[in-house]
């Protein structure tokens, strides 16, 4: 079974042939939780793919919001990009430090704000350190480039939309996070937050989508079957959510690349509905 959209993903083999292609624009996109070291930053430093800009998810964002790396304004993120070096004719290729965890959520708001040419490096930077190819430890030169961002509201949704959809059940949420943290059995690792999941959603784990060995996209079947075992059949417009809005983008990927384009996210996730003063929660297995 092929995948509905195979140029979303491409090979280290081809990355490797089209570094010094003036077009072509790596983004090392590697996510680490606050507190965390070393940093994403820090490991880029020390190494990355020759020619990587660093993406860092907590720049490309909003500032000032109480809640994580929420989505900048169409304005903000066109500078963003245009200070990595990104213009509209250029193809992106995202990757990040383990394979895919965080590399979906800049390929995701790429696309939200109207860039498509954007595909995910397979197996990440642990296939290209494992195959021996050469890492750089200087962040490379940056010719600005001007980038002209379109919002797209159909990729996204709020705290409103999701209150709403517990009732009406129009679309389907499915959570990225552990199966631990989606029932409730395990500790939350957003600080404050409760445990549980939002009522009437499914639960499909962001690193299942991925060969736990080699760290590559697993087939199109294997990924057809996994989000079917999750209760996941897309009769229905569906919605990822995750911890913080990161690894639902994975999920949004590997549904993307079977033929579902149009997987939004929910972008403020369990760090805004696990609040306290929350919405409702349910815990146990998904129902």
């Amino acid at each position: 079974m092929p995948y509905a959209h195979p140029e979303a993903l491409v090979s280290t083999d081809w990355l490797a042939a089209h570094l010094s292609d003036p077009h072509v624009r790596v983004l090392d996109s590697s996510f680490k939780q606050p507190g965390v070291t070393p940093t994403a930053r820090a490991d880029y430093d020390a190494g990355h793919i020759p020619g990587a800009v660093f993406f860092d998810i907590d720049d490309v964002a909003a500032p000032g919001t109480s809640l994580p790396h929420m989505i900048p304004s169409a304005e903000r993120f066109a500078e963003k990009m245009a200070e990595r070096g990104i213009g509209n004719d250029d193809k992106v290729i995202v990757y990040d430090a383990n394979g895919l965890s965080s590399a979906g959520r800049a390929w995701w708001l790429l696309r939200l704000f109207g860039h498509h040419n954007v595909a995910l490096l397979d197996g990440g930077l642990p296939k290209w350190r494992a195959e021996g190819r050469p890492l750089e430890t200087a962040a490379p030169a940056i010719p600005r480039r001007r980038f002209s961002a379109r919002f797209d509201p159909a990729l996204v949704r709020g705290k409103v939309d999701i209150i709403g959809n517990v009732q009406s059940r129009r679309e389907l949420v499915v959570d990225a996070r552990s199966a631990g943290r989606f029932d409730g059995s395990a500790e939350e690792t957003w600080p404050g937050r409760r445990r549980g999941h939002i009522p009437g959603s499914r639960n499909l784990p962001f690193d299942q989508v991925t060969d736990p060995k080699t760290r590559q996209l697993k087939d199109a079947g294997e990924l057809a079957a996994l989000f079917t075992g999750a209760g996941v059949a897309f009769d229905k417009p569906v919605v990822a959510s995750c911890g913080s809005g990161v690894t639902a983008c994975a999920l949004a990927f590997a549904a993307y690349l079977i033929g579902h384009d149009r997987v939004a996210i929910y972008d403020g996730s369990w760090s805004e509905w696990g609040l306290p003063d929350g919405p409702p929660i349910e815990t146990g297995p998904a129902r």
